[in-house]
């Protein structure tokens, strides 16, 4: 007969502490990425976003990581490309291995933590634009590539917000704008369910600004090469649309409207549909930004409800909105913020590319 005894008082007890000692081990471990997210002028942060899985956030690795190093992480992205299109190549970016073109991403590499093996990453680019007379940084949310042995395992919120998120944070969660080019409905209804004020997009809400042409502008004439758009690729401006978009080093990644993952919310998939032409291969040019109500709704929808320091994180940030913020950006007199202007303006040094 079996034994309903659970044990010894003294080994339930000893269970209970080996619980709360692992839950506080994680809770240290992702004080310690924050930490480091904010701290550090460079991001380098490895953090273990779900069992046997180990995530890598690297801030520009072409001027960051020594030259073996560097090598070894483009080797590892050629991996997980290879894995997706196994028949094509690409030559855009990343791909390239050249350290100017590293110099102004930021790779979230997913590796198994075991066998050490890629599986997946996104390259975030951070592109310099002209808005209102004044630099702005963009942060384009980059190429991502998942070896298709691994998908359907929940590593969307990683791959697509969680390095917006550290790069919020760690500029003081003040609202930074990003842009997203795409032709896939999944990634056009992500892009417009987790960020705020979203052009284009088949919300109600959705308009476009004088901002968001601005912006679109300004990537269109200088950082194509970003996205792997050729110079005779074409833009409507009012729909931002880019027309013939699959001739800049990205060729490999055109779809069919019939093969691209579709969204489970059926507007955004009508919406590509009626706005892209796939035969000629067109894609939609997304700006909006990364706020704290943004940030908020990625906490709260995208990433796994089971995550403990997710939940204190969420907690945090409307603890920010409601009471620190307000106060800590009305004390900084060396940055903007809404209408305040910083006391002192050094102008910009001239001659750099």
């Amino acid at each position: 007969m079996a034994s309903s005894d659970n044990g010894t008082p003294a080994s339930r007890a000893a269970n209970g502490f080996a619980k709360v000692r692992a839950v506080l081990d994680r809770l240290a471990g992702h004080a310690g990425f924050w930490l480091k997210a904010l701290s550090q002028p460079t991001i380098d942060l490895t953090l273990r976003t779900q069992a046997g899985q180990r995530t890598r956030i690297v801030e520009s690795p072409g001027l960051s990581l020594p030259k073996a190093e560097l090598d070894e992480l483009v080797v590892q992205l050629r991996s997980v490309a290879a894995k997706t299109l196994p028949q094509e190549s690409l030559t855009y970016g990343i791909f390239s291995g050249e350290p100017e073109r590293l110099s102004r991403v930021v790779v979230t590499l997913i590796c198994e933590e075991e066998s050490g093996r890629p599986i997946a990453f996104n390259a975030l680019s951070l592109m310099d634009v002209v808005l209102d007379g004044e630099p702005t940084e963009v942060t384009h949310l980059g190429l991502v590539m998942v070896d298709p042995d691994v998908r359907g395992q929940g590593l969307s919120w990683v791959l697509y917000g969680l390095t917006a998120l550290v790069l919020f944070a760690r500029d003081g969660l003040r609202p930074k704008w990003i842009s997203n080019v795409t032709q896939v409905p999944s990634v056009v209804g992500m892009v417009s369910d987790t960020f705020s004020d979203v052009y284009p997009s088949p919300l109600p809400d959705a308009r476009q600004s004088f901002a968001h042409l601005q912006l679109a502008r300004g990537i269109m004439a200088r950082h194509r090469a970003v996205f792997g758009v050729g110079a005779e690729a074409g833009f409507d401006e009012a729909r931002s649309v880019i027309t013939n978009a699959y001739t800049g080093g990205s060729d490999a990644l055109k779809k069919t409207f019939e093969i691209a993952p579709k969204h489970r919310n059926a507007v955004y998939n009508e919406f590509c549909e009626r706005e892209l032409d796939y035969d000629r291969g067109d894609d939609v040019l997304q700006l909006g930004r990364i706020d704290l109500a943004g940030a908020r709704r990625y906490l709260t929808s995208e990433v796994p409800h089971g995550s403990l320091p997710a939940l204190l994180a969420a907690s945090g940030v409307l603890a920010l909105q409601r009471l620190v913020l307000p106060v800590v950006y009305w004390l900084d007199d060396t940055r903007a913020f809404g209408t305040l202007r910083p006391r002192r303006h050094d102008p910009e040094p001239t001659g750099s590319k």
